[in-house]
């Protein structure tokens, strides 16, 4: 198991045990577990990440820490785009909706002013990173 994959598997346990607060870097973040199917395999896949809530909607960001590509999870989410979320102790159903490129960049602004984080990936990648809303159907 890579090292990622660890790292992974110990935030979702420790965001179970406690209904969705987790430590470490993720320290005060709002974050929740996506749950994708993976594109190829057909496997779920199962994601830690921050996330933000506006006007009663859920966004998440594809940032990958800046990198020069998008991270699997959004790959997934392309192909098959119904997902599940798990935020605190409540999981739900949901389509996932890539959103237009101006309200990307409201989205994206909003976030990095609250996380600077994000803001770095933004400076460190040529790419647009996604933001993604994650709509409930469930």
């Amino acid at each position: 198991m890579s090292d990622v994959n660890e790292w992974n598997k110990n935030v979702i346990a420790e965001f179970r045990a406690n209904d969705g607060v987790v430590g470490g870097q993720f320290e005060g973040a709002p974050v929740l577990l996506l749950h994708t199917t993976g594109a190829k395999s057909g496997l779920e896949r199962v994601n830690p990440m921050m996330y933000l809530a506006d006007d009663d909607k859920t966004y998440v960001f594809a940032s990958y820490a800046g990198a020069d590509t998008n991270p699997d999870w959004f790959h997934n989410l392309k192909a098959h785009d119904e997902v599940t979320v798990e935020l605190g102790s409540e999981e739900f159903q949901a389509t996932a909706v890539e959103m237009s490129r101006s309200e990307r960049d409201r989205l994206y602004a909003i976030q990095a002013e609250r996380f600077p984080g994000f803001a770095e990936y933004e400076q460190k990648t040529s790419r647009v990173i996604p933001v993604v809303e994650l709509v409930r159907t469930s």
